[in-house]
């Protein structure tokens, strides 16, 4: 155990610090937004910008970050990334006034979406078999706690300094595993032939950019609904002719692959879902101080980490599928219990009880879920799978958020609104388990060579 332990070596921490500090500004954000919108007098129209800025540029190039890895290298792309997001980060720290704060996060989505998908195609380079699978499941658990753990930190920086010293931080850390990973990082030694799909991504970028707008944008969200399925249309046609795409279609042959997709998207709609609309009820309902809704999230994050801990060991026993499906029961069955017990019956029997069976059934399902979407892939499609695997990451962020606000919008009364809102994320996370279900099924049909995940 201690020499497999050994073996992840300084790469790991490093790929996954990285990612965690993207995780972890996102949910910074959300908890920030109020002091951001006083400093800078912004309005509600434009303190929207804030986040749509960088949902929008972090959707629309996550494709290209997937692939620009796979035809230039990893390692390059991964330090441009660091570089990018870093000094995004310290701009977006020092502005003055909303257009800078606005053009800033734009740019950190665009380092934040050559960060996400290259993190995982660097770990799936650096790390094999057994140890590749570990390495994984990290990564997984990564993605959940950075989310959750954001929202607790997000609070307390907050509350207790200024929202500027949250982007500030990741200048030192940014570059810190800027320095390491020169260091330390290798590419995979393969030469890294084909160009890159050019006509691709920048179809994909408007493409997906439109489809971000069309979900979060104020103003003129039809057309950009147009346009996303025309020029979507147009990259998938582009994608079956070209000879190096952007993004392969035969990823998608592979049903394992298709149901982790489908699972992930509705998980992390439900999710997200979740976190928005509670962070709203416990300041609405309670009256808590963004310090102390940072903090009420804790019945969250403990309990993910004790279930992140149990991954290895459960998957290696009843397999991947059979988990997600056990972890979306749990995550389904928190909602639902929301909506039995009420937010009358106060913090601590109301929030604190779902969060924790939440909690630990997230902690359950992320690392599975990544497994599952990049299985089976060579390395020369292994960045565009981690860019399939980020993109249904995001959108499903997105979406999930700007459903459950559409259908609740005409409620006035905040509790009714807080229990239709948990009634439609119950369903949101049952269809991620009707996916996983499939993937349990497709899983019985063609079973995982290990040695490919």
């Amino acid at each position: 155990m201690t020499k497999n332990k050994e073996k992840f070596g300084i790469v790991l921490p490093i790929i996954l610090l990285s990612y965690f500090m993207i995780l972890l500004d996102n949910s910074i954000v959300f908890t920030s937004t109020v002091k951001i919108a006083a400093d800078l007098h912004m309005d509600a129209q434009t303190l929207a910008w804030v986040s749509s800025a960088y949902t929008l540029t972090f959707g629309g190039f996550q494709l290209f970050g997937g692939r620009v890895g796979d035809v230039y290298g990893r390692k390059r792309v991964f330090l441009i990334g660091l570089l990018l997001f870093s000094f995004g980060s310290l701009m977006v720290g020092l502005s003055p006034n909303a257009p800078m704060i606005i053009a800033m996060r734009a740019l950190q989505g665009v380092g934040s979406a050559i960060l996400a998908p290259t993190t995982l195609a660097l770990l799936l380079d650096n790390y094999q078999g057994k140890m590749r699978s570990r390495a994984i499941a990290a990564y997984g658990t990564t993605a959940g706690i950075g989310a959750s753990f954001g929202m607790v930190f997000g609070g307390i920086i907050t509350s207790l300094f200024s929202w500027r010293y949250g982007f500030f931080l990741n200048v030192p850390v940014g570059l810190l595993m800027f320095l390491m990973a020169i260091r330390f990082v290798t590419d995979d030694g393969r030469k890294h032939s084909g160009q890159l799909d050019i006509m691709g991504t920048i179809l994909s970028v408007i493409g997906l950019s439109a489809l971000v707008y069309s979900i979060d944008g104020t103003v003129y969200q039809v057309p950009a609904l147009f346009l996303s399925v025309l020029t979507l249309g147009l990259f998938v046609y582009v994608e079956r002719v070209v000879n190096s795409p952007i993004m392969p279609l035969r990823l998608f042959k592979d049903r394992q692959r298709n149901s982790a997709y489908i699972s992930r998207f509705f998980f992390i709609g439900g999710a997200f879902a979740y976190y928005f609309v509670t962070t709203q009820a416990l300041q609405h309902t309670y009256g808590f101080t963004p310090l102390l809704t940072g903090l009420a999230f804790l019945p969250v994050t403990i309990p993910q980490f004790i279930g992140a801990l149990q991954v290895s060991r459960l998957s290696d026993k009843i397999g991947n599928a059979r988990l997600i499906v056990i972890a979306d029961v749990l995550v389904t069955l928190s909602f639902l219990v929301t909506v039995v017990l009420g937010l009358e019956r106060g913090y601590w029997v109301a929030v604190v009880i779902p969060m924790i069976i939440f909690g630990f059934g997230q902690g359950l399902v992320l690392s599975p879920l990544t497994m599952e979407g990049v299985a089976n892939t060579d390395p020369e499609i292994a960045g565009a799978a981690s860019g399939v695997v980020n993109t249904v990451h995001q959108f499903g962020q997105s979406v999930g958020v700007s459903i459950v606000i559409a259908l609740t919008s005409g409620v006035h009364s905040f509790s009714t609104s807080y229990h239709d809102q948990l009634l439609i994320i119950s369903v949101i996370s049952g269809l991620s388990l009707i996916a996983a279900l499939f993937l349990k099924g497709n899983q019985q049909r063609e079973p995982v060579q290990q040695s490919q995940i």
